[in-house]
């Protein structure tokens, strides 16, 4: 039996540090997580103060973060479940420090500059920004599995990119699918993707019997999807949507195929491509609903065939903070140290 993994998770209070927490109190090969609050943004205090429903896990307090506390600790790995400024002025002193780091926001999840310039950053050292980026692990385990294990640096990826990007790999990978023809995304998340803190168009009132499209040439997402995809900007089209439910993610993509295919070779593609990855379910003939991968970091995916088997419609529904967030960070830690994939998350 392995020693017990020491982690601190930073920013424990929105909606991602939550799920995090649930799924690192259970998780057999983790000691209890530090709790870190960024100064004069969080309270301390209890995280039962926060959130009742982790009462009974034991004395959990939350601190103001300092680098000796991590130190002594002798903290392995730090969850950043922080704003994408925090993380990106944060983690080059934690390298630099030795931490292993799984980033939740988007600091550091691309490398085009046209891509990176929707966050608007202010590096105060953008030569070693540019470098920790280059470095830094893409955290989809289904793509990347050898880059994370052995990467001081992860980048949680996006929930829109994790539910459009594992739908479309296996066919872009095969050279299947003809982007030229246009790559379409109609996806739908629930509230919570639009974090905690409130909002206007986030209320009860603004999203209850309502559904609505949101940014949709201009969201944050879609440069992870052109980098992960190796696709041009005029390829992609890409539409979010908020639905009146409190989690859930579905994504609808439809694309053209390069050649005539039939359902039998769709389906293989998808299951020869994912066979051994756990965390990823093909359905065929049904099709994935959002019910299925609630509360799961299962990604489910599906699809439809025209009658000329060229046009192909996919499929795809995650948890948008479990999937989407929370579990494929500790999805990432599992992969960093060697344990199995599935540790904690089923």
């Amino acid at each position: 039996m392995q020693a017990q993994l020491q982690t601190a998770v930073i920013g424990p209070t929105g909606y991602t540090g939550y799920e995090l927490l649930k799924i690192l109190f259970r998780h057999p090969r983790v000691k209890t997580p530090l709790l870190f609050v960024r100064e004069g943004s969080e309270k301390t205090g209890e995280i039962g103060d926060v959130f009742p429903q982790l009462n009974g896990t034991g004395h959990v307090p939350m601190e103001p973060f300092s680098w000796s506390r991590a130190h002594q600790a002798g903290v392995d790995l730090l969850f950043l479940a922080t704003p994408h400024e925090f993380s990106r002025e944060f983690v080059p002193e934690a390298i630099r420090r030795g931490f292993r780091i799984v980033d939740l926001s988007g600091a550091w999840r691309l490398r085009c500059a046209n891509n990176v310039a929707v966050y608007k950053f202010e590096d105060k050292d953008p030569a070693t920004a540019k470098q920790l980026a280059e470095e830094a692990a893409y955290g989809l385990p289904e793509l990347h599995k050898s880059d994370i294990a052995h990467a001081q640096l992860v980048a949680n990826p996006g929930c829109y990119p994790t539910s459009i990007i594992l739908a479309l790999a296996p066919l872009m990978t095969a050279g299947l699918i003809d982007p030229d023809r246009g790559v379409f995304c109609d996806s739908k998340s629930g509230v919570s993707g639009a974090g905690k803190s409130p909002k206007q168009e986030t209320h009860f009132v603004e999203v209850a019997d309502n559904f609505r499209a949101y940014n949709p040439t201009t969201h944050r997402h879609r440069g992870e999807m052109l980098e992960q995809l190796k696709l041009e900007a005029e390829q992609l089209v890409f539409t979010p949507h908020l639905l009146p439910i409190p989690r859930g993610m579905f994504s609808t993509i439809y694309v053209q195929l390069r050649e005539p295919m039939n359902a039998g070779r769709v389906e293989q593609v998808l299951r020869k491509f994912y066979d051994g990855k756990p965390f990823v379910r093909v359905f065929a003939p049904k099709l994935p609903e959002v019910a299925w991968s609630m509360n799961t970091n299962y990604c489910d995916l599906g699809f439809a065939l025209s009658k000329d088997g060229r046009k192909l419609t996919l499929f795809s529904t995650i948890d948008n903070l479990v999937k989407g967030a929370s579990g494929q960070a500790v999805q990432n830690m599992n992969v960093m140290y060697g344990f199995d994939e599935r540790e904690g998350l089923q």
